[in-house]
């Protein structure tokens, strides 16, 4: 098995100036769109209409072949610069094997909306539906009527429950992720003090897995005794309500002396408040390099002395390859299954600590004052 290191994908990426492109279209109502995914719009419908002229070829299963394929990417809520840098990698991967996918985002970050979304998807004739859940266990009832209609379910970056998917694509190991933040934490406190997180929704999958994970390995290890975790705030991915938390914990709290952050809407709502305050405590999590720059740096002018995420355009590829493997075949999901994403190389499908089963593409990527101006021109 040959999975690339993240660093060196993103080194990669760096060298051909981020060659993948964006791209996405509409899929219609009850959904909203970004920027990123209108002005794509365009080159989509022609590379759809394409097809149809063509006579629109089912899946060839037993060349391997993509073409045909028509998929459904669906987000938490619009305007998550994270999501939209793995949605274009998405949609050109998918495109360039032959298929089309339509980026659809809810009205809101709630699963009642993601729900609508999903039921006005099942019954447009979709060979997949690829999506990152606002709810663990909530879209459960519509995921398994999609695929009891014969369409394929994936996700990534949050998980659905093991029942309502057929394969998670993890951006990394959730106790490698929390296992980084947690000493971040300890790192930035000095192994002591008062420290909160500021975490999504409080139904966010992946959120809640870091954070579980986090209080577990604190409570293991007698090394972070001293770490007093004093609260798990939510700003709902929405960068006023992050704020507004963030000024909360500070009230709430004044010895306060680090906020994790594990979503990028709020580190980065959290750097600005930080820093525009000059607050003494500081501030880690996952974040865009793009987007964090400002406030990453050693000593008080800076919020953020450093953070973390992973290959955001690694992680679209990686979905869009397994999502395509799934309608044609190739894979169903079950543990220990192997197959091809590209120039990614070769992945394995393993246990995924909810008792479904994940790829994991890699690593979480540290960015520090010496290398977030490098890669804030990729993210």
């Amino acid at each position: 098995m040959k999975k690339k290191i993240i660093s060196a994908l993103l080194c990669a990426a760096m060298a051909t100036s981020l060659l993948a492109g964006c791209g996405s279209s509409s899929a219609g109502s009850s959904s909203t769109t970004t920027s990123a995914a209108t002005e794509a719009a365009a080159s989509t419908e022609t590379a759809a209409k394409a097809g149809e002229s063509a006579g629109s070829a089912d899946t060839d299963s037993s060349s391997g072949s993509y073409a045909g394929q028509k998929i459904a990417l669906v987000g938490k809520s619009a305007g998550n610069a994270f999501f939209e840098i793995a949605a274009a990698t998405f949609v050109s991967t998918v495109e360039s094997e032959g298929g089309t996918v339509d980026i659809v985002y809810p009205e809101e970050a709630t699963a009642d909306a993601q729900i609508k979304v999903l039921d006005n998807l099942i019954s447009q004739d979709y060979d997949a539906i690829c999506l990152s859940a606002n709810d663990t266990n909530a879209l459960q009832a519509k995921l398994e009527e999609a695929m009891d209609a014969g369409i394929a379910v994936s996700s990534f970056d949050s998980a659905p429950n093991a029942d309502s998917r057929q394969i998670f694509v993890n951006q990394a190991g959730t106790t490698a992720v929390a296992q980084a933040l947690v000493d971040a934490v300890y790192d930035i406190t000095g192994g002591e003090g008062q420290w909160a997180i500021l975490s999504a929704t409080s139904q966010a999958s992946n959120q809640n897995a870091w954070i579980d994970a986090m209080k577990a390995i604190i409570a293991a290890n007698d090394q972070y005794a001293n770490l007093e975790l004093v609260e798990v705030a939510y700003g709902d991915d929405e960068a006023q309500k992050s704020t507004d938390q963030t000024e909360a914990l500070l009230q709430n709290y004044p010895d306060l002396k680090v906020i994790c952050a594990p979503t990028t809407v709020g580190i980065a709502a959290a750097a600005k408040y930080l820093q525009d305050n000059s607050a003494s405590c500081k501030l880690t999590g996952l974040g865009l390099p793009s987007e964090m720059e400002a406030y990453t740096g050693d000593g008080d002018d800076y919020s953020c002395p450093y953070f973390y995420l992973w290959d955001m355009e690694g992680l679209g590829t990686l979905s869009a390859y397994a999502t395509m493997a799934l309608v044609s075949g190739e894979i169903t999901g079950a543990l220990d299954e192997t197959f091809t994403a590209g120039d990614l190389g070769e992945y394995t499908i393993t246990a995924a600590d909810d008792g479904g089963t994940e790829i994991v593409l890699g690593l979480p990527l540290e960015f520090t004052p010496e290398n977030v101006s490098e890669y804030a021109k990729l993210y």
